[in-house]
């Protein structure tokens, strides 16, 4: 890939640039050189055993109290490729799945609704980009347009980065193919590639289909020699919506409230700098018209992931302080403005976390991460549960 794969808690040489001070609509400004109350939240660490140093969970998809998936990597060092790591949740514990069957580097995304509408999709140590599909006990390959190539015939260069599960099941998958990004939709039995993006030089990392029949993506795009957020919408044809500005920034997740009131949040790492310096924590909010730098609390880290409350608006973020890494922190939304909210002390010796979800039907949350900012051992998977 012609530039960095946006690889949460990889922070490398980069460094950071300040977030601005500009609010969302219906937020409350933050006075110029204060940060917003930081205050203790109800938020648990749940034991994530089994996973090979280092490790990390990178999403996290919720079928209810008693179903949830977590996918990632482990036994990765430095350069050196990992192995696929899955977990699962039965409903009074974590436990690995045995992936001895795939030969995948690491599983990148994971959605899914009940026992057999699962999917999840990852980084294959060969050429081929594979589905998989969870068949009540673990991950399998499926069949769709590309994949597997006829016999005798050239492997299509399909390379799948993200999934979703819509209304009445259907699956949303993205990747590049032959170049461009594209949406796969299907029901696991019947598939069909949509029309590609108008536009080139794009990285997604995230898709989130909407009740409505919409479905959003967000990433990144090459923009004069570094990179800038992106987002965009399906709704039969595509709207793009314009870049969230920054010198290298990405963007790793997106909620719309409404199509003219969504939310991103990402990382900015700047125009360089000595190692070890993180990037800047981004939340960015689009009015219709244009984006706006909300301040998230504290500027160096990043943010990574947002989930909804029961109303389907925009409720919490995972993030990770650099300054203050000695337990988990997350953005939460109190009417119109967002407050820093800590997890708790001494379950991990620097959490950083990923990715957030809520448990459908409930009003609890699920957070998955790693035990460390940086993807090396010791780092181990790690989990917190928020029982509101």
């Amino acid at each position: 890939m012609r530039r960095r794969r946006f690889v949460a808690g990889t922070f490398g040489a980069l460094s950071g640039i300040a977030v601005g001070a500009g609010v969302a609509r219906g937020a409350t400004p933050t006075p110029r050189g204060t940060t917003p109350t930081t205050r203790a939240e109800g938020w648990q660490p749940v034991p994530a055993p089994g996973s090979t140093p280092a490790a990390q969970l990178r999403r996290i998809a919720a079928a209810g109290p008693g179903l949830a998936w977590a996918v990632g990597e482990e036994n990765r060092y430095g350069s050196r490729d990992g192995r696929a790591l899955g977990m699962l949740w039965n409903g009074s514990a974590w436990a690995k799945t045995d992936l001895a069957h795939l030969n995948h580097s690491r599983l990148l995304d994971v959605a899914g609704t009940c026992a057999t509408a699962a999917w999840s999709v990852g980084m294959p140590n060969d050429k081929a980009s594979p589905l998989l599909r969870w068949d009540g006990s673990t991950w399998r390959e499926t069949v769709f347009p590309g994949f597997p190539a006829p016999s005798g015939s050239r492997q299509q260069d399909v390379r799948l980065t993200a999934v979703g599960v819509g209304p009445g099941r259907r699956v949303w998958v993205g990747g590049n193919r032959d170049g461009s990004f594209a949406l796969l939709s299907g029901d696991g039995g019947n598939w069909r590639w949509l029309d590609p993006l108008p536009v080139t030089g794009v990285n997604i990392y995230r898709i989130l289909p909407r009740p409505s029949g919409e479905v959003w993506v967000a990433g990144d795009q090459g923009a004069g020699g570094g990179w800038a957020g992106f987002v965009a919408r399906w709704n039969g044809s595509w709207t793009v919506l314009p870049n969230v500005q920054g010198v290298r920034l990405a963007v790793s997740d997106v909620h719309p409230d409404a199509v003219d009131d969504v939310w991103v949040v990402g990382s900015d790492f700047g125009v360089g700098g000595p190692p070890g310096r993180p990037g800047s924590a981004v939340l960015s909010h689009w009015d219709g018209t244009a984006w706006t730098r909300v301040p998230p609390g504290f500027s160096l880290g990043a943010l990574s992931g947002i989930a909804a409350d029961a109303r389907g608006r925009a409720a919490w973020i995972t993030g990770w302080d650099y300054r203050d890494q000695s337990r988990s922190t997350y953005l939460r939304r109190d009417g119109g403005t967002w407050t820093v909210v800590r997890g708790p002390a001494g379950p991990a010796p620097a959490p950083y976390l990923n990715d957030v979800t809520r448990v459908p039907g409930t009003s609890t949350f699920w957070s998955v991460g790693m035990t460390h900012f940086n993807p090396t051992p010791p780092s181990e998977a790690y989990v917190e549960h928020l029982d509101a």
